[in-house]
């Protein structure tokens, strides 16, 4: 409820503002309004949480109040114009930020839809691929094909991006957007590891490594082998916590439990458990530590979260708070010109555009490659860092075996195969029809699957997914569809890695008028959160600016 007192403070600002912008210049008046809070400083840029530091400086985006003593934000009382290149998470949000301090943007997307590598599938949807380079790719696949996706109503695959951590920005603007969220299963103790052609469920699996670990380690304390580094008392409390982290008991042996699972799960009978673990030798042997330890990372510990109904809710909120009509598909960039007083982008097939500055959230490779006079210095920083590839492939059942038969609900199967992971659906449990990521592959397993036609990707990777599932795999099959990132037009690539930080500290500054932005200028490369991360910072300072030479 307003009781009027935030309008008297409001009011009480301006005019101070006003008295002192008469005084002292307007130096001296946005000096003034930084310390209000007011205007945006160097230090209100976000802040990625290190150890030991405290919580980020909360971030302070522009407002159209910003402008109200400086008579706009472009010179001659016009609000300032952006070219924001790629209508990507990171350039709409770029727009989103900016338009709240009524900044006059244009996003120019060189595909025929936004979203940039937050794509989800659904029927009715195609996706073109371009041609497989290399003498690897099979005749098919070196053409480029396009795929028509037949997935039924309900039905959809987040071929890039799928989940976001908690303490990712990302639900910040979920919030903010209004976009619903539900739980994704990043990890189910239901699902299997399969490692050297042998399947385990997760639960057994962890067991028997946390018992045999624990095993060993209390019976090297018993021996007397860390008595170098424990006291008595430290002993005594190592063994208390590795009897109930291994399940070893006084005896310090591990020799399974219930832990492992059960043949025949209890219900009015006690259930049937799964009896003794294999040796430690054959544990050891499955080369289990990436497996169980998946779910460990900072960025993957649970729970983590998803849209509803497809990453893209995301995109879609963006493009609404934008307005559509800001954003041109189907155009290319071909030059980049800066000039004193502003940008000039030259486009295919149309005449050049004109701004106040540009923000350029393509791939860096691409970019790289477009003509311009941003200087040798800034076209060797965006050539350095190396796309990678990764795929995803969606298989749509007719019927969600797995979780009859299974009783699998989410989570993934973490496999030595080059299909990586095998992910079962978090959403739509019960419905008739569901779909599984039949791969989930990055770096050279990916590369193997980047030369393939579609339909070679299906063949492979259902066979390979039958040594998990059996034959039920391959049964039932209605519809597919698979994403290769690397030959993905205009995109070119899932992610980049950087052999060089000097590149990237080139990038963090603009050249002229033109900014860089996009997840590959963070340490979330990857992720929806880098992106808006970016567009943060690149926003904060390209507003800093305007406010101090408009």
């Amino acid at each position: 409820m307003d009781d009027g007192s935030s309008r008297r403070a409001t009011l009480t600002r301006r005019s101070l503002l006003a008295g002192i912008g008469a005084a002292g210049g307007a130096g001296a008046m946005y000096a003034a309004m930084g310390v209000l809070g007011l205007a945006p400083t160097r230090e209100t840029a976000p802040v990625r949480p290190s150890a030991g530091a405290g919580a980020p400086t909360p971030y302070a985006p522009p407002s159209r109040s910003d402008f109200s003593l400086r008579g706009g934000g472009g010179g001659g009382g016009a609000p300032a114009t952006v070219l924001v290149l790629g209508a990507g998470v990171t350039g709409l949000a770029v727009a989103y930020e900016l338009g709240k301090a009524g900044y006059d943007c244009t996003l120019l997307e060189a595909r025929d839809r936004v979203g940039g590598r937050t794509l989800t599938l659904r029927g009715g949807d195609t996706v073109t691929e371009l041609g497989a380079p290399g003498a690897g790719a099979t005749p098919s696949a070196a053409a480029g094909e396009t795929q028509r996706v037949t997935f039924g109503d309900g039905t959809y695959f987040n071929a890039g991006p799928a989940r976001i951590a908690q303490w990712m920005v990302t639900l910040d603007y979920c919030r903010e957007l209004g976009v619903p969220l539900e739980v994704f299963v990043n990890s189910n103790a239901n699902a299997y590891v399969y490692t050297s052609g042998t399947r385990t469920r997760l639960r057994t699996a962890r067991a028997d490594a946390h018992g045999y670990i624990s095993e060993l380690l209390a019976k090297a304390t018993d021996a007397g082998a860390l008595d170098a580094r424990l006291t008595g008392d430290d002993k005594a409390l190592l063994l208390d916590f590795l009897s109930d982290f291994g399940d070893i008991g006084a005896a310090h042996s591990y020799t399974g439990g219930e832990r492992r699972g059960f043949r025949v799960d209890p219900g009015v009978a006690p259930g049937t458990e799964l009896g003794p673990p294999p040796a430690l030798s054959d544990v050891l042997g499955l080369g289990l530590g990436r497996m169980l330890t998946m779910d460990a990372g900072y960025e993957q510990a649970n729970p983590m979260f998803q849209p509803v109904g497809g990453m893209d809710a995301i995109v879609t909120a963006l493009v609404g708070k934008v307005g559509a009509g800001r954003v041109r598909t189907g155009t290319r960039v071909t030059g980049i010109t800066d000039r004193p007083g502003g940008v000039e982008v030259a486009i295919e097939g149309g005449a050049p555009l004109k701004a106040d500055y540009c923000v350029a959230t393509l791939p860096p490779h691409l970019m790289a490659r477009i003509p311009g006079n941003l200087g040798a210095g800034v076209t060797a920083a965006l050539a350095t860092p190396i796309p990678m590839s990764a795929g995803k492939l969606g298989l749509e059942y007719g019927t969600r075996w797995w979780e009859i038969e299974d009783r699998l609900y989410g989570g993934a199967t973490e496999t030595d195969l080059d299909v990586g992971h095998i992910w079962y659906p978090s959403y739509g449990y019960h419905t008739q029809r569901g779909l599984i990521v039949g791969y989930y592959n990055t770096g050279p397993p990916a590369e193997r699957y980047d030369v393939m036609s579609h339909r070679e990707r299906v063949r492979r990777a259902v066979a390979l997914g039958g040594e998990v599932h059996g034959a039920r795999y391959g049964e039932e099959v209605v519809a597919s569809a698979s994403v290769a990132w690397r030959r993905q037009p205009h995109i070119e690539g899932a992610w980049v890695r950087w052999p060089s930080m000097e590149a990237f500290s080139v990038l963090q500054r603009p050249a002229g008028r033109v900014y860089f932005a996009g997840d590959w200028l963070t340490h979330l490369i990857a992720w929806q959160a880098g992106a808006f991360e970016s567009a943060r910072k690149v926003v904060t300072e390209l507003h800093h600016r305007v406010l101090k030479e408009g």
